[in-house]
Formats: C-alpha cells, sequence, structure tokens
C-alpha cells in the first residue's frame, strides 16, 4: 500500500542513520520530497530569510538552481549574465567567506579551464568567457544547462564544506558565525547529472570523504536516479553507518520507500528489467521502456567488459546484430522533449521491445 509524500518524509526523519541513501528514477518525486522534508523541519521559516539562525535544514535540489537566473538583455545587445537572487547563503559564502576562488575552480575542474566565470563586485552576478590565450577583449557568453548546473553545485559544494568546516569547531562561541548552529541536516537531490562518468565518480568520493569529516550529529540524505552516482556512495560509506532505499510511486501518485538490506550495491537494473517485463505482461509498453532496455544494455555490456551495448544484442545468421534494432533502441531512447516519452508504440515496436529483452535474459543468463 503506497504512502503520501508526507509519510515518507516522516520516515526520513525518524531514521536514526547518519546518512540515508535514496534511489529513484526520474519523475518519482525526489525534487517534491526534499521540499516537504524541509517544510516538515523548518515549518515557520521563511526560505532564504535573513534571519538564518534558526534553520534546521540545508538543501540543494532544483529549487536551488531557481535561485540564478539569466539576464540576457537581448534589447540592448549586451553580455548575457547569470544573475543571483538575494540570499542569506550566497551572501555568506561570497562576502564573508570569499569563497569565489574556490567555486571556480571546482566549476572548471567538472567543465574546462578554459571556462571563465567573472564575479561583479557585489557578487549579485556572474559572466562567463572561453580564454583565447591573447589580449583580445574577451566575449561574454551563455553557458549550456548543463555547465550552469555545474556552477551552481560549485556554489553549493563550496557552502557546505564551509558549513561542515565551522560545525567541527565544537564550542559554538569560537565559530566565526552562529548561522548553522541548529543545522541538523544536509538534503542533497541529484547534484550533477551532465557529469562524465569518470567526474561523477570523483564528485561521490569528494562528497563523501567530506560527510565522514563532518560532525557526528550532522545527518545527510541525498537522493539520485544515477545509478553510478549512487553504487559510488554506497562503497564509499561503512557498514552500519548508512541506509538505503529505493523510491517509487504508484499508479494512484503514492509512494513506497523500500529499504534495500543487501551488502551488495543497488542492481537498480534488475527493476529496470522487472519493470519492462510487467510492462509486457499488461500490455503497456510505452516509448520510455526502449530507455529502460538500453540503461540494461549500457551496464551489463561494461560489466562484462564489451566495448559497446549493441554487441549484447542478438546476431543474425552472418554474425552481425540487425541494425535496425540499433537504430530502434537509439532513437527511442535520446527523445528530445518530455512527451515523446509518454507516445504510444507501434504493434511492431513493441514485438521488438520484448524480443530483444528474451535474447538478452537467455543470452546473458539474467536470474
Amino acid at each position: 500500500m503506497g504512502k503520501a509524500l508526507e509519510k515518507i518524509a516522516q520516515e526520513l526523519r525518524d531514521c536514526k542513520k547518519r546518512v540515508q541513501l535514496i534511489y529513484a528514477f526520474n519523475g518519482t518525486g525526489k525534487t517534491r520530497l526534499s521540499r516537504e522534508f524541509k517544510n516538515q523541519i523548518d515549518i515557520k521559516i521563511e526560505e532564504e530569510s535573513a534571519e538564518s539562525d534558526s534553520k534546521k535544514v540545508l538543501y540543494y535540489n532544483a529549487f536551488t538552481e531557481d535561485l540564478f537566473y539569466w539576464d540576457n538583455d537581448l534589447k540592448n545587445n549586451l553580455e548575457p549574465k547569470l544573475k543571483m537572487h538575494e540570499n542569506s547563503f550566497t551572501s555568506w559564502i561570497f562576502e564573508n567567506q570569499g569563497q569565489d576562488g574556490n567555486v571556480i575552480k571546482n566549476f572548471q575542474y567538472y567543465t574546462s579551464d578554459k571556462l571563465n566565470p567573472h564575479f561583479n563586485n557585489t557578487f549579485t552576478e556572474v559572466k562567463f568567457s572561453f580564454e583565447r590565450g591573447n589580449d583580445e577583449d574577451k566575449n561574454y557568453i551563455k553557458i549550456s544547462k548543463g555547465e550552469e548546473s555545474c556552477f551552481v553545485w560549485s556554489v553549493f559544494y563550496s557552502l557546505l564544506k564551509q558549513v561542515i568546516e565551522t560545525l567541527n569547531i565544537s564550542d559554538p562561541i569560537d565559530r566565526e558565525t552562529p548561522q548553522f548552529n541548529n543545522l541538523e541536516y544536509i538534503f542533497i537531490d541529484d547534484p550533477v547529472s551532465s557529469l562524465d562518468d569518470s567526474h561523477l565518480i570523483e564528485l561521490a568520493v569528494d562528497l563523501s570523504e567530506l560527510i565522514k569529516s563532518s560532525d557526528p550529529d550532522l545527518k545527510f540524505i541525498i537522493t539520485t536516479h544515477n545509478p553510478l552516482f549512487y553504487n559510488v556512495l554506497h562503497n564509499e560509506f561503512k557498514k552500519g553507518t548508512f541506509k538505503k532505499y529505493f523510491l517509487k510511486k504508484d499508479e494512484n501518485n503514492e509512494y513506497n520507500l523500500d529499504s534495500q538490506s543487501s551488502d551488495s550495491p543497488f542492481s537498480y537494473h534488475l527493476f529496470l528489467k522487472a519493470d519492462i517485463e510487467k510492462a509486457i505482461e499488461e500490455g503497456e509498453l510505452k516509448k520510455y521502456h526502449f530507455n529502460y532496455l538500453r540503461n540494461i544494455l549500457e551496464k551489463t555490456s561494461t560489466f562484462l567488459g564489451y566495448d559497446n551495448w549493441s554487441e549484447l544484442l542478438p546476431k543474425m545468421d552472418n554474425g552481425k546484430v540487425n541494425p535496425y534494432e540499433t537504430r530502434i533502441i537509439n532513437i527511442s531512447s535520446h527523445s528530445k522533449h518530455s512527451a515523446d516519452e509518454i507516445t504510444e508504440l507501434s504493434a511492431d515496436d513493441k514485438r521488438i521491445l520484448a524480443y530483444l529483452l528474451g535474447e538478452i535474459k537467455k543470452n546473458h543468463q539474467f536470474k
């Protein structure tokens, strides 16, 4: 029986573990969960109040990115700049702590050392340029959405690191600010999904090391749809120090928070397989199930040591993979618009998807 999101947030509050790690597919409600959790604890506190000494939750999610917005000024043909809504935390990290250098360093590490952020004097806006290696005037550009997410995470990570260093000073009187004295939880929802695997692994390791260095009374909740990020964090924390879950939403828009008791990292691809099998049985295959199939192929090929997931597809009589089957997986798993994800499949597409899953299970010994 599913539960309302309020009950799930209450379960997370009642847990005594220092770290709670939650895996959920995109669209399940991770961001809504972080908001509900925050609202239950900081009930009467304005989200970005200047008087934030009583805040108990610091969180990173899609709403964190909303603190930043673009001023493209197309009318006057001026340089595009990323502006920051006034809030106490970014003011503290930039003006009081002078962390702009660390923000830039982290941002360039995950993007390019040629991509330079330029803050204004009041740290209310930032422009971006590519270094040309000469004395030419800078051309300011609008960075991609993925690069913007990296920048926002770099700001939050610098803030988080400074907060933890501050709270690690045991006597509150000796801390440089009382702003975080009542902080109890850090809620992090899907930090940066646009990173390549190597940088994502490093981000997970850096975050886990920061968490392990923090005050034992500070609790962390981390949600993600990325299995690699989940598995790296799983391996970084010691057994018994954290709890892990799989968050699911049912057809009634209610939620289940399933505790994962295995000592092994979460084998999410088995859940994808089960979801496709259920959709086949109930005649409810959708276009997004091709995305699930591709995920299964990618992770299985990595595990088995293949260079390309298409090598796992069934072979024709000539020993080659049917190019049509590779193409339909590619096309159907790279929709550019969210509306495409609910497009009905043709009977032929459904037949191919069911056939491919069956062959993959048979040829690669899924149990």
